[in-house]
């Protein structure tokens, strides 16, 4: 497996290139970008810039295997309101149209919501965020396989796609090889176990998020450092090894940035070599 940080683990202010240099002086093989509504990679992107971020982690030998985006939590897929609908779609268009540009082979998607963790969010009924989701991407799936792209939709709190089972039987449902599992392992702990997850989805992983829980904590502040929470990772790397799954785990750190400093990022590459056995 390929070793890999998200941006956002990174502190606020500093620039893509900033984040792409220090990821690889803090020995990743991979960053994963954020489409945002505005900043260097967004909406209103041109190609061009996006050709020269791609240009900068290519100098520094960085890969950007994945793309990801918090732009669903603004705009779910699943809203009763079909203007929202439709922002959240022309999202994951854009989004793999940027990842193609930056060489990426998948998009982190949340596949909607019957609820956020917002206390003011909608609460969609749970049948009908289904019907909306498979609707969605049912249609999706052209667009990714068009730019050979795979849609990865993660499970995430959003209170919908609760277990391994319904996550493979939605997958399934939709039919297409572009269209699979971005696992993060750490948002399971809550009310699960990662290994189950991996061995019963298996090959429909597209790609992997590494985080660390603990459950005693139950609510965003349980997520800890990696090797510090309640993920057993000896049993998740040997479910991963079980099904074949070679391509990039990615820490998804959640900083905070009232006394951050990037030392996290130097502690997780080294955390994350030994969870990988290097």
């Amino acid at each position: 497996m390929k070793k890999g940080i998200n941006i956002w683990s990174f502190k606020n202010g500093m620039t893509v290139r900033e984040c792409i240099t220090m990821a690889q002086d803090a020995g990743f093989e991979g960053i994963e970008l954020s489409l945002d509504e505005a900043g260097e990679v967004a909406l209103d992107s041109k190609e061009k810039d996006i050709l020269q971020i791609k240009k900068a982690a290519e100098d520094a030998g960085i890969d950007i295997p994945s793309l990801a985006t918090g732009l669903y939590w603004s705009y779910p897929i699943t809203s009763s309101d079909p203007k929202i609908r439709q922002k959240s779609k022309d999202i994951v268009k854009k989004q793999l149209e940027i990842a193609a540009l930056l060489g990426a082979d998948c998009i982190l998607v949340v596949p909607g919501a019957v609820a956020t963790l917002s206390p003011d969010s909608e609460v969609v009924p749970y049948d009908i965020a289904y019907d909306l989701a498979y609707e969605a991407f049912a249609e999706l799936k052209d667009e990714a396989e068009s730019v050979k792209v795979s849609i990865g939709l993660e499970n995430v709190w959003n209170k919908f796609l609760l277990s391994p089972l319904e996550m493979r039987d939605f997958i399934d449902k939709i039919n297409s090889p572009y269209v699979g599992a971005y696992l993060d392992v750490g948002n399971i702990i809550y009310s699960g176990y990662p290994e189950h997850w991996i061995r019963i989805l298996g090959k429909r992983i597209k790609k992997v998020h590494f985080k660390d829980f603990r459950r005693a904590v139950g609510t965003l502040e349980g997520f800890v450092d990696l090797l510090a929470g309640d993920v057993n990772y000896p049993e998740v790397m040997k479910a991963f090894k079980e099904v074949g799954y070679e391509d990039y785990a990615i820490a998804e750190m959640i900083p905070n940035y009232k006394h951050y400093t990037n030392q996290i990022i130097y502690n997780t590459s080294r955390s994350m070599d030994q969870i990988l056995g290097r």
